[in-house]
Parts: C-alpha cells; structure tokens; sequence
C-alpha cells in the first residue's frame, strides 16, 4: 500500500494513489505557497496546514511534544527503529482503521529525519472536507439523539477494531456537511487485546464534554451521554 523512499537520513511513506506530487515537496509548506495552494491552518502544539493537491485536500503536521518536557525538547523523539516511530505508527494504524471501514482521515505519507540517536516526523493525511469539532458544533446547535448515537456507534467500529485512542475527547471527534461522524488524532494511539481501556476512553471522553460544559462553551442536551451509550451498545459495524 505505501511506497518508502529513503533520500540521506530522512525517510518516506507515501501511497501514489493518493499523492501525486513529489513526496519530498509535500512536506514542505513552502512548496504549497509557492503554488498557491495553502487553504488553511489550525494552532495546536504546533500549526497543521491544509493544503490542496492534485487528488485532494491534505492536513500537514509537524509533531510536537507537549507537557512540561516539551518546553525543552520541542520535537525531537528517542529513535528505536523506523517501524517505531510516531509517524510511521500513525500512518499504519490509520490504514487498518480504514480498511476496517471506521471514519478517520485517509492517511497519505509520513516523514522522518534521523539524526543521531533522535527523529523527527511529519504526517499528511486527508483533510476532512467540512468537517467541524463537537465543540463548534455544540456551541452553534443542539445535535438530535440520532447524531449523539452515531457518535457512540464510530466509537464501537473503532473499539471493535481493538484501537486504544488514548486522546478521546470532544475535540478529536467531527462531523461534516452529511451529517457522517469523523474520529480524528490518532498520535500515540494503538492497537490492544484486552478491553479494560475501552470504558477508559469512554471515561475520558465524557470528561471533556463535562470540561467544555463547565467553561460554557456548549450546550448539550440532557440525552446526550445516553444516546452515545446507546449507539455504542448497538455493535453495528460499518455503519455510518
């Protein structure tokens, strides 16, 4: 599915039925301004830029630590092998996700540079077009019981798929113009047998509907939570 390219210490995945631009120009932004092709950012620990190629609209991000250890260390990462790294763990993990048929961005390429005993890393992956956080949604609207289930039933696909998303919450979860729920963010995230973390990411997840509910900044509607429960009890897989 992914080609790999190595040119010096910096290597490559990309998958050419998606990316027809060269793999190298993709990761740099200033290739998509010098073509005019920005079509926006979004701040995080870092900027993702949305751009425009030829196949379709892609999200570019650099990765950045967080917490206090990121202060000092912005984005370099301990190097184990290239099969270890974030990029590279993303990108696949994103693969199975896909082909199992649960909505995530389509993952393009990745990028890292190896330098000594540390990497850097670069992922590109589908931008979801129209698509629009919980938070926005939930400031502007009061989303039907219908919408919350489809949440909870994205949520099984995903879960049933054996994937730990370990940053569940309200911002990594979209909907688009169809009404079609999106699961977004998979950095760190994994694959695992057992099941005690899947009432975890519920867990955590409900925290930051709470969080967002306290600060003011939604209104959710009293069946919210239930109706995700109910989705998510239904196990129908490949629903969307």
């Amino acid at each position: 599915m992914f080609t790999q390219k190595q040119i010096g210490n910096t290597t490559y995945w990309y998958n050419p039925s998606f990316l027809t631009e060269d793999v190298e120009a993709a990761f740099s932004v200033n290739y998509w301004k010098k073509n005019d092709a920005i079509i926006g950012s979004a701040k995080g620990r870092g900027t993702t830029w949305f751009v425009k190629g030829e196949k379709g609209e892609f999200a570019l991000r650099h990765y950045h630590r967080g917490g206090l250890f990121g202060k000092l260390i912005k984005d370099s990462y301990w190097f184990s092998g290239l099969s270890n790294t974030r990029a590279y763990q993303e990108l696949h993990l994103l693969q199975t996700l896909v082909q199992h048929q649960v909505n995530v961005p389509i993952p393009i390429a990745a990028k890292v540079i190896k330098s000594g005993f540390t990497y850097q890393a670069d992922i590109l992956v589908q931008k979801i077009a129209n698509g629009k956080d919980l938070v926005a949604m939930l400031a502007r609207e009061k989303l039907s019981e219908g919408m919350f289930e489809k949440i909870g039933r994205e949520i099984r696909k995903m879960h049933d798929t054996n994937v730990n998303h370990t940053d569940l919450n309200i911002h990594n979860i979209l909907i688009d113009n169809q009404s079609k729920v999106w699961i977004i963010d998979f950095d760190k995230c994994h694959q695992q047998e057992d099941s005690s973390w899947k009432q975890d990411n519920l867990s955590r997840l409900k925290r930051s509907f709470d969080k967002e509910l306290g600060l003011g900044t939604i209104q959710l509607p009293d069946y919210a939570w239930k109706s995700i429960d109910n989705g998510y009890s239904k196990k129908l897989i490949g629903a969307n």
